[in-house]
């Protein structure tokens, strides 16, 4: 035993007593070291140390009282809170109404999916099979059971997503082992069977300063506390029992990280769902606002095609009935102005064209040519714009 790492351990503070604790020589080692207490000035520090303790009485009975005393209240922390998580998930559990709601859905939609099988008209289902639903997948592939009932309560039972928030806390009692629940109270009964135990067979001693018995007796109500808590975990035996009797379940067979921890997942996989289905929607709604805006845009280019149509046969028939009213619509509606290139007058070519003419011909002649070529040509220019 290296019995300078005790020594070293002095210093540490609260990890003290589980050292001395764990490396505590047997009686025989203390009782030889005893036999060197009139040789203690030329001990080694360890072995004066050793010297010491070997004439403390009861020493090992001490150390263990002392550490269970410093290390109760963390045990009690790590029994309490999961025994809490469990009786209070038990009451959430039989008092939601969204729950219970949500099952009479399940049951209903299975019974329809069912019909005509020996599945027909059951009364009920096994809790377990909640986290199967999503495993039902539509003809197309695309959505689940899950999706669909989600959206159900969406659209039609609002007050079944209530569950989600009544079901406080499921995610935390899926946590807790029974087990070890049992095992940590059941150990801390024996510790302090041992306490008791030894303080009844503590030896009276004049020493004023061994007050060992006084501190364990009076500021330690370990008894006290464990009966609350021995109390705490009957009942929360007792609620999860009940529970098995209101959804027909086992209680014995299925553990508490079982039964709450089927119900955590299918409660996350509905939220999930519910988070699907709304991005779902809104990749539709986008989708048909583009399709829309789509085909807006091509009624809006066949109406303008269709006019440019109607204004090019008009123009080719010699109509002019109603020319200039066609012809303010489209300037008004910008029909007359989408897709128009532009084209430069033939302006040069027509002013060679009559300086030709006035070589050759009539100066009246020339001049009503003129006329008569500039209003072509304005009529022209009109009709491109």
């Amino acid at each position: 035993m290296n019995q300078f790492c005790i020594l070293f351990s002095i210093i540490r503070g609260e990890e003290v007593e589980k050292n001395l604790v764990k490396n505590l020589p047997e009686q025989k080692e203390l009782s030889a070291l005893a036999q060197l207490k009139h040789e203690y000035d030329d001990l080694c520090e360890p072995e004066q140390f050793g010297v010491v303790m070997s004439s403390v009485k009861m020493l090992r009975p001490r150390l263990n009282g002392i550490l269970f005393k410093l290390m109760f209240e963390e045990h009690v922390n790590n029994i309490r809170p999961g025994m809490m998580a469990v009786t209070l998930a038990c009451e959430e559990l039989k008092k939601s109404d969204g729950f219970n709601r949500l099952l009479e859905l399940v049951l209903l939609v299975g019974n329809y999916m069912n019909s005509g099988s020996r599945n027909a008209q059951s009364l009920g289902f096994n809790i377990s099979f909640l986290c199967k639903i999503r495993d039902t997948k539509s003809s197309d592939q695309k959505t689940t059971l899950l999706h669909f009932l989600a959206e159900i309560c969406e659209e039609n039972y609002r007050d079944v997503l209530k569950f989600t928030d009544e079901l406080e806390h499921i995610e935390s009692a899926s946590k807790v082992s029974a087990q070890n629940l049992k095992s940590n109270l059941d150990s801390m009964e024996l510790q302090i069977q041992r306490l008791e135990k030894d303080i009844d067979m503590f030896p009276k001693t004049e020493d004023a300063h061994d007050k060992f018995v006084e501190k364990m007796t009076i500021s330690f109500f370990a008894r006290d506390q464990y009966e609350k808590l021995s109390n705490m975990h009957n009942n929360m035996t007792k609620l999860y029992e009940n529970l098995g009797e209101y959804f027909t379940f086992d209680p014995k067979a299925t553990t508490i990280e079982e039964f709450f921890g089927d119900l955590s997942n299918f409660r996350t996989m509905f939220l999930n769902a519910l988070k699907e289905n709304n991005k779902r929607r809104e990749m539709e709604e986008k989708s048909k606002r583009a399709k829309l805006a789509k085909e807006k845009a091509e009624r809006e280019r066949l109406e303008r095609q269709q006019k440019k149509k109607q204004l090019i046969d008009m123009n080719k028939e010699g109509d002019e009935t109603g020319v200039m009213d066609n012809l303010l619509e489209a300037l008004q509606s910008g029909a007359a102005f989408r897709d128009r290139r532009k084209r430069t007058p033939r302006i040069q070519d027509n002013c060679r064209l009559c300086r030709k003419l006035e070589q050759g011909f009539p100066l009246c002649l020339i001049s009503h040519l003129k006329k008569s070529l500039f209003f072509q040509k304005s009529m022209c220019v009109f009709y491109i714009i």
